[in-house]
C-alpha cells in the first residue's frame, strides 16, 4: 500500500526549479498521493494547477493565519471558485498563529471563521493550523463541530488532541516526532488512536532527522513513518497501511 503525504507545499517557490524531480523521488520512496496545501490565494491557484498536472496529487485551498490580512470578499469568492475544482479535497490551511502574529489576531479570527463557513457550505474537510493559540482555536472549532479534517503538524498535549478527536478531527504528525528532544510529543503519539492518526511532511519545512536543516520533501515521509512505527511498536508496513487508510478516509480519496 502506498504512502500519502497529507500536507506538503509543492506550490512553494522552493520547488520552482525541480518539482518534477521532487515528485519522482517521492514516487521512488513509495509515496503514492500528495495533498498540496494552499496558504494564500496565489498558492491555492498554483496548488490546483499542479494537482491537475501530476497524477496522484490533490489540492486544498485556503489562507494561512500569517496571510489572514489578505482575506477579502474577492479572496473568499476566489477560494470558493477554486474549491469547486475536482482536484480539491479540502479547505485550508487556516487557523490561528499567535507565535508570529504576522496578521493581527482579529484578522486571523475573521479569516478562520470565513473559511470554516466555506468548508461547511461545500462539505469539505478542513486543515487546521494552530500555534500558541490552542484555546482560541478550539473555541472556533467547537462552533462548527462535528468536523472532518486534520489538526496539522500537531505539537500540543494529549488533552488537546483528545478534544480535537472528539470533534471528529484526525491528528497530523510531521518531522518533529523524530527530533531528539521530542519525548513529550512522542508520548502523545502513543496515546492517539491509530484510526485518528495521519502523517505529513509540511515540506519544505520541518525536515525529519537525520535531514534537519535541509529542504524537506515528500520522499522524507519514510523517516517519519519509521519513527512512528518505532513509537507505536508496529512494523513499518503496518504504519503505512493504517495512516494511508486514515488519509483516504479523511480526504475522501479513492
Amino acid at each position: 500500500m502506498g504512502i500519502i503525504d497529507t500536507h506538503c507545499h509543492l506550490n512553494d517557490g522552493e520547488y520552482d526549479t525541480d518539482a518534477p524531480a521532487v515528485i519522482q523521488r517521492a514516487r521512488a520512496a513509495g509515496v503514492e498521493q500528495l495533498i498540496n496545501i494552499g496558504f494564500d490565494v496565489a498558492s491555492s491557484e498554483k496548488a490546483v494547477r499542479q494537482a491537475a498536472m501530476y497524477p496522484g496529487m490533490r489540492a486544498t485551498v485556503g489562507i494561512h493565519p500569517h496571510d489572514a490580512s489578505t482575506m477579502s470578499d474577492a479572496a473568499l469568492t476566489k477560494l470558493k471558485a477554486l474549491a469547486l475544482n475536482e482536484v480539491v479535497v479540502g479547505i485550508g490551511e487556516m487557523g490561528l498563529d499567535y507565535y508570529y502574529e504576522n496578521s493581527p489576531r482579529a484578522a486571523q479570527a475573521e479569516a478562520f471563521h470565513l473559511q470554516m463557513e466555506l468548508a461547511k457550505e461545500l462539505g469539505l474537510p478542513v486543515v487546521i493550523h494552530s500555534r500558541d493559540a490552542t484555546q482560541d482555536t478550539l473555541a472556533v472549532l467547537r462552533e462548527y463541530a462535528p468536523l472532518q479534517g486534520v489538526m496539522h503538524c500537531f505539537s500540543g498535549s494529549w488533552e488537546t488532541a483528545q478534544i480535537c478527536i472528539d470533534m471528529g478531527l484526525h491528528i497530523g504528525f510531521a518531522g518533529p516526532i523524530t527530533f531528539k528532544n521530542a519525548s513529550r510529543l512522542q508520548k502523545v503519539v502513543t496515546q492517539v488512536p491509530w484510526e485518528r492518526l495521519v502523517v505529513e511532511t509540511d515540506c519544505p519545512y520541518l525536515s525529519p532527522e537525520p535531514l534537519r536543516g535541509r529542504r524537506n520533501e515528500p520522499a522524507n515521509l519514510q523517516y517519519i513513518l519509521e519513527k512512528l512505527a518505532e513509537i507505536k511498536e508496529v512494523t513499518y508496513e503496518e504504519a503505512v497501511k493504517m495512516t494511508t487508510l486514515n488519509a483516504r478516509r479523511v480526504f475522501n480519496l479513492e
